[in-house]
């Protein structure tokens, strides 16, 4: 092909590759323990954090530190489980695209 094919060829690519990374920033996943609820999307970005009442008791309790750890653990437990379903989204449209070619 010449260098011009190899140049559309590279752009497509490069706008199939940013069409994928906005439909997994659509991607999103909700987490809760202990009170807490975070809300992440499949590029690992935070959409929401919210605390119910009942999960203020650590803190109210002089146990800050615990709280801290709580909300640590959803927040890494709502990006890892949005990242596995933007994963499972893009496995899928690789297999949908294999079919198409093969």
């Amino acid at each position: 092909m010449g260098l011009l094919g190899d140049i559309k060829d590279m752009m497509q690519t490069r706008s199939q590759a940013k069409r994928m990374q906005n439909e997994i920033k659509k991607i999103s996943a909700e987490y809760t323990n202990g009170g807490i609820t975070v809300v992440a999307c499949g590029d690992g970005s935070i959409l929401k954090i919210s605390v119910a009442e009942g999960g203020y008791d650590e803190v109210k309790a002089g146990k800050p530190q615990r709280f801290e750890t709580m909300l640590l653990n959803v927040v890494n437990g709502a990006i890892k489980k949005a990242k596995t379903a933007a994963q499972m989204e893009l496995a899928k449209k690789i297999e949908g695209l294999e079919d198409l070619l093969g």
